[in-house]
């Protein structure tokens, strides 16, 4: 299990592997759009309108990218939807990230796999947050433990990615590094994160399973209390009295990676264009800020290494759900 959790830690931590830029000829966006494939509110929904907004400002995209919110299964919709309807579109880009591989992994996306989309970016990585309402029944980490400990199926979790997704391999890996089994962790899936915190916030679950950059708007408004981060250290700002999974004696780590794939069919102009955009975004001081402001570390990969890092991330993540049960 231990070193399982490490091969896809180790996977999450390349980083900052140069690449010459690249100059593609020939290609020129039009019309782009950007498809968010959950509801407003969550992580792909802030890859779509603010993310891929910095390329407007630099002038590198004409126009303006519209956004379009393609909600249903988890992603699967959307996936399918590029897939078999988009073929060629070199002005369509779509927000992904771990929640996207680790789908693909657990076998959500009937039919489809990682080799059927083109991935292009990743720009930066989300350190996963367990958070419950300030006047929620568990107001630590050790509450949780606590319960957990008298039965797992008392505390009610949720996440916008399906069963089996990103958000709730997070939990199953704090239970089972805690000794709780598995199975009976009880866990709903939600379409996007926006809704998930609607949950939360209405008493109607206990803990929401995210990431860093989702929360911190509703921890700022007082309306959400981190319970533990799963980074390798506690994080600055509100989180800063957060303890991290490794302080409480569990060996884990969850960073989710926020990126984009594009539709298979396209040019290798086009994809080379798209990849070098990407690259010199986050090169600029607005997607640093960007970046800060909304909890993400530095992870840089385009182009060909980023094919090559979604495709091996959707193997080890496939492993790791084995390894816990949670696939056959």
């Amino acid at each position: 299990m231990q070193r399982s959790v490490r091969v896809l830690l180790a996977a999450l931590t390349i980083a900052g592997l140069g690449l010459g830029a690249v100059q593609a000829q020939g290609f020129t966006p039009r019309n782009v759009e950007c498809i968010a494939p959950a509801g407003a509110g969550g992580g792909w929904d802030f890859i779509c309108r603010q993310m891929a907004d910095i390329l407007v400002q630099m002038g590198l995209v004409p126009g303006q990218i519209r956004t379009q919110n393609l909600v249903g299964a988890g992603g699967g919709v959307a996936f399918a939807s590029v897939v078999n309807n988009e073929r060629g579109n070199e002005n369509l880009i779509v927000a992904a990230s771990t929640a996207t591989t680790s789908r693909i992994a657990g076998g959500e996306f009937a039919g489809y796999t990682a080799d059927d989309v083109r991935w292009v970016a990743t720009l930066g990585a989300d350190y996963g947050v367990l958070a419950a309402a300030p006047d929620g029944l568990y107001q630590t980490f050790e509450d949780v433990l606590n319960a957990w400990q008298v039965d797992p199926s008392l505390v009610s979790f949720v996440g916008g990615s399906a069963v089996g997704g990103w958000d709730h391999i997070k939990i199953l890996l704090v239970a089972d590094a805690a000794g709780i089994p598995v199975q009976q962790v009880r866990y709903t899936a939600f379409d996007g994160g926006g809704l998930a915190r609607i949950e939360v916030l209405a008493g109607r679950a206990d803990l929401f399973s995210g990431d860093v950059s989702e929360i911190l708007p509703e921890v700022e408004a007082g309306n959400l209390v981190p319970l533990i981060v799963l980074a390798p250290e506690r994080q600055g700002g509100l989180l800063a009295d957060v303890p991290t999974a490794l302080e409480l004696g569990y060996d884990v780590i969850g960073s989710n990676w926020r990126g984009y794939y594009m539709a298979p069919g396209i040019s290798e102009e086009a994809f080379d264009w798209w990849a070098d955009a990407f690259r010199q975004m986050a090169d600029t001081e607005a997607w640093a800020e960007l970046r800060a402001q909304n909890g993400l570390a530095p992870f840089e990969l385009f182009g060909a290494e980023m094919e090559a890092f979604a495709k091996d991330q959707v193997g080890d993540i496939t492993n790791l759900l084995r390894s816990i049960g949670a696939i056959q």
